[in-house]
């Protein structure tokens, strides 16, 4: 089997490709944890992308170049918009993409054939990714008991979000990741539970790509104890299920409206007092903010970022001003 890395541009059926003997990169965790992610954003600007694109969007193409990968898999339906372009971009410089699509009808008959469909392009089937599934929920398993934990605030914000988030690709390595997740969750075990219970809130939009966001955050008395969208990449509610199933229950793909069900339900269940809507500039997902503030109870505080760096003077402001408003 072909054990050559393969670029994915946001979470997929990622039991397809290990079935296929493949080794998946997450893009969007090589970007972000770039000590100089910038560079990877100005390199897309200096082949031709423009300064108005969604930084996320160049920084995956920087990602993908600065690995060296020849194939990725784009997910153009159900992510982001400027995946179909970036794709054609991809495939105009000699680089294999494969499509992939989570069906907007959300019928389990439509998913299948779309699972089998993207197995087939991979040279495996749905049945060797079934196969191979319970392996992976075994590791979600793990980041879902750290997940637990942070309710009880024993886990930093920031370890939450990267706990689930790595789940997105486990590293292509899910004995190492179970062995880190593992780790993590001894730790979270033996921390005893904050003197003062921080004020809880929840988080939902795409992921930041402000790189201290949740170090401000903690440092004015706040902990996360809810990533909407890493939680969802976790695929936290199709442990112990069939592909089809799982991957209907994940919400991001689909509409809106689900979402905002998800995290309403999340947040009352974990105790938030407010809800941070992260946003990215020139992404088609800040449309939406208006749905949000019509349909959720919480207080909420949408932020907006460009490109990677730190939490500024005026989004640190406008933060400082929400909590002292929840307190």
């Amino acid at each position: 089997m072909d054990s050559d890395p393969i670029g994915i541009t946001t979470t997929v059926p990622v039991e397809i490709i290990f079935a296929a003997g493949r080794i998946p990169v997450d893009l969007n965790n090589i970007f972000v944890a770039d000590p100089d992610a910038n560079r990877l954003v100005a390199y897309a600007e200096e082949r031709g992308f423009p300064q108005s694109a969604c930084a996320w969007t160049k920084g995956l193409y920087g990602a993908i170049h600065s690995r060296g990968l020849k194939e990725v898999v784009g997910v153009i339906e159900g992510d982001c918009s400027n995946t179909y372009a970036l794709c054609e971009i991809l495939e105009s410089e000699g680089i294999t993409v494969h499509p992939y699509g989570y069906p907007a009808s959300r019928r389990p008959d439509d998913l299948e054939e779309a699972l089998r469909r993207f197995a087939a392009r991979l040279g495996t089937t749905l049945e060797a990714a079934e196969a191979i599934k319970p392996q992976l929920d075994e590791v979600r398993a793990i980041a879902g008991e750290i997940y637990a934990l942070a309710g009880q605030g024993r886990v930093h914000s920031g370890e939450l979000f990267g706990a689930l988030l790595n789940t997105s690709d486990f590293f292509g390595n899910p004995d190492k990741c179970r062995a880190d997740l593992e780790a993590m969750l001894a730790a979270a075990r033996a921390a005893p539970e904050p003197a003062t219970p921080p004020l809880r809130l929840s988080c939902c939009g795409v992921p930041t790509i402000l790189a201290d966001l949740w170090d401000v955050f903690e440092g004015l008395g706040a902990r996360f104890v809810d990533h909407e969208v890493p939680r969802q990449f976790a695929l936290l509610d199709g442990i112990g299920k069939g592909m089809v199933e799982t991957y209907i229950r994940y919400t991001y793909p689909y509409d809106v409206f689900r979402r905002i069900e998800d995290v309403t339900t999340e947040a009352e269940r974990q105790g938030a007092r407010g809800l941070i809507h992260y946003v990215q500039s020139f992404c088609h997902r800040q449309i939406e903010d208006r749905l949000w503030r019509e349909r959720v109870s919480l207080p909420i505080l949408t932020l907006e970022a460009d490109r990677p760096g730190r939490v500024d003077e005026r989004t640190r402001t406008r933060i400082e001003a929400f909590m002292e408003r929840l307190e």
